[in-house]
């Protein structure tokens, strides 16, 4: 997810109660709501160390877990040497560590929940699972947090303002604990549109071939839009789906032939970017031109296809030339399609 919806559930999961436990909670909950993101340096070494190691180590139990421990014992020992404002918990490093790990796992929950996905296990397996239920930005999401955290800090302003007597400690928490509560919901309606989605598309043949590989994928605004892909032996199918409506149409769906086998397809996948790509990539798609000046071979991955868009995204491009040795070979987030 992106990092404000991080940071505002991080602050709500302090107003609904953690930030009492100790003193500095509530900056612990802000700090490893975001924390497992460290792996953003990565990006300093280029677009293909970015994609291996983001959502890794950091995003895995034993990261974040070392990771919230680090923190913890941060913020105990500048608590151990600041001196404490009255009225506030005091300073508990079982508290710190818990409310912590507490902020760094809801991190990696969230992260679950859409169709990039996390690798939990690493070190010892780099399988990476996804539940494809939210968008990377969910504006549902961002709307129901603004709204807990902000309305009840707003109201309480406005009757102090008119006199009335406070009492705005409660309001907060409740408004909290409605965004938390909220969040679980959006995500059940998004499970349940998910799961009806994925039956539509598996009900049907494509090309008079049966699906051997079903997604679906969020859209921005719709919790019951989806971006269909279906893959057959010969094609994938790329298509919109709405869990509102009574079925699917297979002959609207744009059509993606597999290429044929070829030694500049095999050379190409052997490369180091290849490698990585389809380490990834869950639905892989592989484009090969062929010109007088070679071969050039792009690795596409469908789960973040979307029919009509002029633009390709997280891809991998190998030119070779017609000797089949390696030329360049180079990772992108977003390209712009190739005109051939």
């Amino acid at each position: 997810m992106d990092n404000l919806t991080h940071t505002l559930t991080g602050i709500a999961l302090g107003q609904a109660g953690l930030k009492r436990k100790s003193r500095f909670a509530m900056l612990g909950l802000i700090i490893a709501s975001n924390i497992p993101d460290v792996d953003i340096i990565a990006h300093t070494r280029g677009s293909l160390a970015y994609l291996e190691h983001h959502r890794g180590i950091t995003h895995s139990l034993i990261g974040f877990t070392v990771l919230a421990a680090v923190l913890a014992f941060i913020l105990y020992e500048i608590g151990r040497r600041s001196a404490a404002r009255k009225n506030t918990p005091p300073l508990r490093l079982k508290w710190l560590f818990l409310v912590c790990w507490i902020g760094a796992a809801v991190h990696v929950l969230m992260d679950f929940t859409n169709s990039y996905g996390i690798r939990p296990l690493l070190p010892f397996s780099g399988r990476w699972f996804a539940l494809n239920l939210v968008p990377v930005i969910d504006l549902w999401l961002l709307f129901a947090l603004i709204l807990g955290l902000c309305v009840p800090v707003v109201l309480g302003l406005v009757t102090e303002e008119v006199g009335a007597r406070k009492g705005n400690a409660k309001a907060v928490r409740n408004g909290a604990i409605f965004s938390l509560c909220a969040i679980g919901a959006l995500w059940g309606l998004r499970g349940l549109s998910h799961h009806r989605a994925l039956n539509m598309l598996g009900a049907h043949t494509y090309g008079e071939e049966n699906p051997v590989t079903l997604g679906a994928f969020p859209t921005a605004l719709d919790p019951f839009g989806w971006h269909g892909v279906v893959e057959t032996d010969s094609a994938f199918y790329l298509l919109d789906v709405s869990a509102l409506s009574g079925d699917v149409m297979p002959e609207e769906a744009t059509v993606l032939r597999k290429p044929p086998p070829s030694r500049a397809l095999d050379v190409a996948q052997k490369t180091q970017v290849a490698k990585a790509f389809l380490q990834f990539a869950r639905l892989p798609y592989a484009i090969v031109y062929a010109d007088e000046d070679g071969f050039r071979v792009y690795l596409r991955d469908l789960r973040f296809a979307r029919p009509g868009i002029p633009y390709w995204n997280f891809v991998a491009e190998v030119v070779l030339d017609q000797s089949l040795r390696i030329k360049g070979q180079t990772f992108e987030f977003v390209m712009k399609k190739p005109v051939y």
